[in-house]
């Protein structure tokens, strides 16, 4: 176990790739984890719910077995969202998986198995809570209300570290209505730190976490710090009964190739079925994913950053292409096609002067051609279709590799923008 937050932070970065759980009441309902706050549901109602949450299928083991499979280095579990019922045995309330139909403490279970498989263990706590009274709401309109919430959000984050340690992750979300001072923020990093120096924060609770938290999108910090962008492979983050959106095996592999060339983690919601079990489209999706990285996983771990800048040169080494993605290791560059180019592959820019080419999964040498002047890498002797699912070409250079175009036909021999002269009209 980590003596340290450093040693902690090294291996978080490194993870790259973990696995989401959004899991609890709400997926009875299957209309997503907001279902209780959208439809206004009479909370009394709500709380039945809990008679029928059996989890007879929530398999600790599997999942993380499964995690493993898809090639995924952690998992992060909801032990509670904001509809306020816990997944494990409180000691607060009644209003939680241990004391209800369930009568078990997933927490606890999967946690344990977390550790069995060798995955690091993040735990996804609300701070917000919508059942309990006084409620948030209360809290923003009394003075005493407030004092009596934030005290019963401390007890419950100083319980859940106290029963699970050690965990890697504390998981803030739910930040609604306070800033970090409302939330009196560094008293609570502190709390959980005198319990586990070594844990991790994301920034949800108002402070500046351990690592940013993009969500819903992959954009890694600039300047760069420790980040994580948490993705969910349907529409919604907990189980949606019709949902059909599911992201495909293309489009995840592209996530873990933006991750992996910011030198950021992907964290990939899947929300299991009212049972407890995992919906069959996202599985089969994610040991897909994991089948590719069996043979691939050097372009996606343990990376350089690799990423390029619009408007500015600066220290970016990296290009954008139609037909490939980019990442980097030392002085080997990997590029994972998008879109087959018949039976040769052409990229420019690329510097120093390449060593080797092999295709990634099984080694094989591919005769090349390279001009140092423009750059200009030719790769031939390719099949004419694709020989399997987003293949990965090795280029092996001289020196660390950078590949450098512009909007230009040549590179201009004075100080000018890669792309794009002005700031973009078309803002996020």
């Amino acid at each position: 176990m980590f003596q340290t937050k450093e040693q902690n932070l090294r291996d978080f970065v490194r993870a790259r790739y973990g696995l989401f759980i959004h899991y609890g009441l709400y997926s009875l309902l299957g209309r997503g984890e907001w279902c209780l706050n959208k439809e206004q549901i009479d909370i009394d109602e709500y709380r039945q719910l809990a008679d029928r949450f059996t989890a007879e299928t929530y398999d600790a083991d599997e999942i993380c077995r499964f995690a493993k499979a898809a090639g995924m280095r952690y998992v992060c579990l909801t032990t509670m969202h904001h509809d306020g019922f816990m997944l494990y045995d409180s000691d607060l309330t009644d209003f939680c998986a241990a004391k209800t139909a369930c009568g078990r403490d997933l927490v606890a279970e999967t946690v344990e198995a977390a550790r069995k498989h060798g995955l690091r263990i993040h735990l996804y706590h609300s701070l917000n809570h919508w059942t309990c009274q006084p409620d948030a709401v209360a809290a923003l309109e009394n003075k005493q209300d407030y004092e009596a919430f934030i005290d019963f959000t401390f007890a419950r984050i100083r319980e859940l570290v106290t029963k699970y340690n050690p965990i890697d992750v504390l998981w803030y979300d739910g930040w609604w209505p306070f800033n970090a001072e409302g939330w009196k923020a560094e008293e609570m990093n502190a709390m959980v730190r005198e319990k586990q120096p070594w844990i991790l924060f994301n920034g949800r609770n108002g402070l500046s976490g351990d690592f940013t938290t993009p969500e819903g999108h992959m954009s890694a910090p600039s300047p760069w710090c420790p980040w994580e962008a948490c993705m969910s492979l349907g529409t919604a983050w907990g189980y949606v009964k019709d949902d059909r959106n599911w992201t495909s095996p293309y489009q995840v592999v592209s996530n873990l190739l933006t991750a992996a060339k910011g030198n950021g983690n992907l964290l990939l919601n899947v929300g299991p079925k009212p049972d407890g079990s995992l919906p069959v489209e996202p599985r089969d999706t994610l040991l897909k994913v994991g089948d590719w990285l069996r043979g691939n996983s050097e372009a996606v771990f343990d990376t350089d950053v690799f990423d390029m800048g619009l408007m500015e040169r600066g220290d970016h080494r990296s290009d954008w292409s139609h037909v490939c993605d980019y990442t980097a290791s030392g002085k080997s560059v990997y590029v994972t096609v998008k879109f087959w180019p018949g039976e040769r592959l052409v990229i420019s820019g690329l510097e120093p002067r390449p060593r080797a080419v092999t295709k990634l999964d099984d080694g094989q040498a591919y005769d090349f051609e390279y001009g140092a002047e423009t750059g200009r890498l030719v790769i031939h002797g390719l099949p004419k279709q694709e020989p399997g699912f987003r293949t990965v070409f090795k280029i092996e250079c001289e020196g660390p590799p950078e590949i450098y175009k512009c909007g230009g036909m040549r590179t201009p021999n004075v100080a000018h923008p890669p792309y794009d002269p002005c700031p973009s009209d078309l803002q996020d």
